[in-house]
């Protein structure tokens, strides 16, 4: 059996396909990015799923594409902690932007994006993948992310930048003390995804003005930081993987068509296009 899988910092994606290359299973587990996780928590995670506890003596290779995997380091950690559960497979650790590059491709090159939890860029004409700018994290990039929205929220919250009607929706929701946001925020293993949470409030109200000036503004970032820095940005299709994408889409694209920028398609799960890409091209 072979393992497939699309790990964020959020989430991980599980297929597992059969000798006949058909899906046998799917599963998941939380995010695997090194730089949020401990290392320890990895095997007690992936064995608390029952249903890869079941077929994990019978996996003899697993491609895993992961947040923060664009190290050595990272990635030696993955291979190291899932050997530990799966005995006889062989284990290759790529970043998630080879997983998007894969599922994004259609034939043609394009700019590929992942908008999740975090954000990057890559450029993938079918066979290579030039990564010309540095991932480097919810601290000081991310931009148009989850976690960079969520940010954006939190802050102009406390510090009274939102419309009295937001902010008292927002003080109902979550009842949010400064104490409280900042232990999450740097005292938690994974303080994006916590930021990221908060989208669900700005998704449900993504039509009021403010919200949608704010998110319009984070996707401009995103373009300006992440795309325009790419000579083929002007006239190459611009894919997204990613729930943020997803979810803002009509905002990404008007932002994209004030830089007369061409986005072409948007998924929100890459994991069966990715899985469809090995059967394709690898397996």
């Amino acid at each position: 059996m072979v393992a497939i899988v699309d790990s964020g910092s959020t989430k991980s994606d599980w297929i597992i396909l059969d000798e006949f290359k058909n899906i046998f299973l799917k599963a998941e587990t939380i995010g695997f990015n090194p730089n949020f996780i401990s290392k320890e928590l990895i095997v007690p995670e992936i064995e608390k799923n029952t249903s890869l506890n079941f077929v994990k003596n019978s996996i003899t290779k697993i491609y895993f594409y992961g947040s923060g995997c664009g190290v050595q380091k990272n990635c030696d950690i993955i291979i190291e902690e899932a050997g530990r559960v799966f005995t006889n497979a062989e284990i290759i650790v790529k970043e998630d932007l080879t997983a998007a590059a894969y599922a994004a491709y259609r034939g043609k090159p394009a700019i590929v994006c992942i908008l999740g939890t975090g954000s990057n860029s890559c450029y993938f004409d079918g066979q290579n993948i030039k990564i010309q700018l540095p991932s480097l994290g919810f601290l000081v990039g991310d931009e148009g992310s989850g976690s960079a929205i969520g940010k954006q929220l939190v802050r102009r919250f406390f510090m009274q930048k939102l419309p009295e009607d937001l902010s008292r929706e927002f003080e109902q929701t979550y009842k949010l003390t400064v104490d409280e946001a900042l232990k999450n925020m740097y005292h938690t293993t994974r303080p994006n995804a916590y930021l990221a949470d908060f989208n669900k409030f700005v998704v449900e109200r993504k039509e009021h003005p403010y919200l949608r000036q704010m998110v319009h503004e984070e996707m401009l970032n995103f373009f300006d930081y992440q795309v325009l820095p790419y000579k083929e940005s002007k006239d190459a299709e611009i894919n997204f993987i990613g729930s943020i994408a997803y979810y803002y889409e009509d905002i990404l694209r008007e932002a994209a068509a004030e830089l007369n920028l061409n986005v072409g398609q948007i998924v929100q799960k890459p994991i069966d296009s990715l899985v469809d890409y090995h059967i394709q091209y690898i397996l």
